[in-house]
């Protein structure tokens, strides 16, 4: 596997700086620290900054002559999660943890703004996007509203995750659809409560939840076309606080992820329609909120190929899965694709280095410093093949 030698000799400055950021985690729109980190990091190899979209947000540009523009995104937050790792680097801010590995992320674009502000090996411009809030937060979607690409003009842009599972130094890189839209759901069953003991005489909305569960599956099933994936998943039941008392009402909370874009528009009118039949043939009546959340990250076909020839440059065909089975998470690099043509790939980390091996969002997760170079390379192979001089 080459890695380009310029960055392998600072692996073990990545190193430091990943761990520095996974031992001060912060959470969505509060990563005020770590944007510090990655704004002195950029002045010191040299780089234009612009601070203070979406909040925290930090961009690095480099201007080398004439030539297209290309945008390369790294996410900046923590989880809300309590770290049951003990090494050294472990999170010293209570209930905050780096287990998605967006230090990694953060780590490895410096690592590639070092090596490109010193090299400059391409002809046109390089902005560094590190961003905001990715969990939950949407902190792309606001970058993208505040006019990210406005200011920052790119012709394409291209984002990376680590990915437990896949060997260490491994991409995946795939057109279309490779993460998935995420949106939310309240659903409450209204039905007449009672005496547990006589339930003739009440509309059980329990009983008609149970059925709904049930039933709902049915979209995926039956409802849906075979290779059109679709994910309904009940998280929540809320009902009731008396052993004897049949209660009045039922709520019901979940996630629904798709691919396609027509298939998630469809959703709250097919699981309406599924929850009031199930509804009406017992007597209950029900309320449906559905909350659109990350729309799904989909890939341009031409930015894809560039990724994947960048990849194989670098490491080898024998290195790079294509097409890999997209995943049901979800990504708000989504919002940057919708704006601009781009990639989003993943890096394997085999099964990371946390203690006893994990995968994401896990309190025993970490990022596996060994593919950082593997990384920051990548990002550099792009700039100079899509830039070329």
């Amino acid at each position: 596997m080459t890695i380009i030698n310029k960055i392998n000799e600072f692996h073990d400055e990545m190193t430091a700086w990943r761990r520095d950021i996974h031992q001060h985690p912060e959470l969505a729109y509060e990563e005020n620290r770590t944007s510090d980190f990655v704004a002195t990091k950029l002045e010191e190899f040299g780089i234009e900054i612009h601070r203070g979209l979406a909040k925290t947000g930090v961009v690095g540009t480099i201007r080398n002559g004439e030539g297209p523009a290309i945008g390369l995104r790294a996410d900046l937050d923590a989880l809300p999660l309590q770290e049951k790792n003990t090494f050294n680097h472990a999170s010293s801010n209570p209930g905050k943890m780096h287990a998605c590995g967006h230090d990694g992320h953060t780590a490895m674009l410096l690592g590639a703004a070092k090596y490109l502000a010193s090299n400059k090996n391409f002809k046109g411009t390089v902005n560094f996007i590190f961003q905001p809030a990715e969990e939950g937060g949407g902190g792309g979607d606001l970058m993208v509203k505040e006019g990210l690409f406005e200011k920052f003009p790119v012709d394409s842009v291209y984002g990376l995750h680590n990915w437990p599972g896949m060997d260490p130094g491994i991409f995946g890189v795939g057109s279309g659809p490779i993460m998935a839209a995420a949106d939310m759901f309240d659903l409450t069953i209204n039905g007449r409560g009672g005496h547990c003991a006589m339930p003739d005489q009440c509309i059980d909305p329990i009983v008609v939840a149970s059925q709904v569960v049930s039933a709902l599956q049915t979209i995926p099933s039956r409802n849906t076309h075979p290779v059109d994936s679709v994910v309904i998943s009940v998280t929540q039941i809320h009902a009731g606080d008396a052993y004897n008392v049949i209660p009045d009402s039922v709520r019901m909370h979940g996630s629904v992820r798709t691919f396609i874009p027509e298939t998630q528009e469809g959703m709250p009118s097919s699981m309406l329609r599924v929850a009031e039949g199930v509804c009406a043939a017992f007597g209950a009546s029900c309320e449906l909120n559905y909350i659109k959340g990350y729309p799904a990250t989909i890939n341009s076909v031409p930015e894809t190929e560039i990724s994947a020839k960048a990849v194989v440059d670098l490491v080898g065909e024998e290195n790079l899965i294509r097409d890999p089975t997209p995943s049901m998470g979800a990504e708000d690099f989504s919002y940057m694709l919708q704006a601009r043509p781009g990639c989003y790939v993943w890096l394997g980390i085999g099964t990371g280095k946390g203690e006893g091996g994990c995968m994401l969002h896990s309190s025993h997760y970490d990022f596996n410093d060994d593919v950082l170079p593997s990384g920051a390379s990548y990002w550099a192979t792009l700039v100079e093949n899509e830039l070329a001089a």
